[in-house]
């Protein structure tokens, strides 16, 4: 099914595009790609990116913030880089230019999304405690890119690299992998709490 790609703000696509115009930007060292590509690069499917803050089940439900909205950048026939957006005191600007696995992850991941059954809106969630990245699929295709929380029954596509345990690019259902990010995110309890000790009663 087709995905509802939402429309990022259009201060940060303005950023996005400064940045792809500016020789200063484009030829960070960090990002040769950019350098690399014959003919014009441009901004695609913009993604807002938000944070999941509260995972652990005793801190209650899930909660999420925007962090930014990030930009496939196209050259040629693929995407080659993503160019990154954050709010600031003065509005939408452009952040940074970053290539590596999550690029092509991404793509793949929202290729895998059109086949699923069902419309969503694509987002990306981070869990920065796992250093996880996934593909966010909304069920509600018209809400607020820039709020909400996970529901239970939207789907989550870890991407490349995942953490080891998950497996990337399968498709999760929110209520089935939460409470593995759960597991993995509580700390373990500390020594002589919980059990008894050595030589004590049982």
């Amino acid at each position: 099914m087709p995905l509802h790609v939402p429309p990022a703000p259009k201060p940060a696509l303005r950023s996005a595009l400064a940045a792809l115009g500016s020789p200063t930007a484009v030829s960070d060292p960090r990002t040769p790609a950019l350098r690399t590509v014959s003919g014009p690069l441009t901004p695609e499917l913009p993604l807002p990116v938000h944070v999941l803050d509260r995972v652990i089940a005793r801190q209650g439900p899930p909660r999420t913030r925007l962090a930014g909205w990030r930009f496939l950048v196209r050259g040629g026939d693929r995407a080659v880089a993503a160019a990154e957006t954050m709010l600031t005191p003065d509005g939408w600007a452009f952040s940074h230019f970053f290539e590596g696995p999550y690029v092509a992850s991404t793509e793949r991941a929202l290729r895998q999304a059109e086949a699923l059954p069902g419309t969503y809106q694509p987002r990306l969630l981070s869990v920065p405690e796992l250093y996880m990245l996934t593909l966010w699929l909304h069920a509600d295709t018209e809400a607020d890119a820039a709020g909400g929380s996970p529901a239970p029954s939207d789907v989550l596509v870890p991407l490349t690299p995942a953490p080891p345990g998950i497996a990337a690019h399968r498709a999760h259902r929110v209520a089935d992998l939460l409470p593995l990010l759960t597991l993995r995110m509580t700390p373990p309890p500390l020594m002589g709490m919980g059990t008894p000790a050595m030589g004590s009663p049982a």
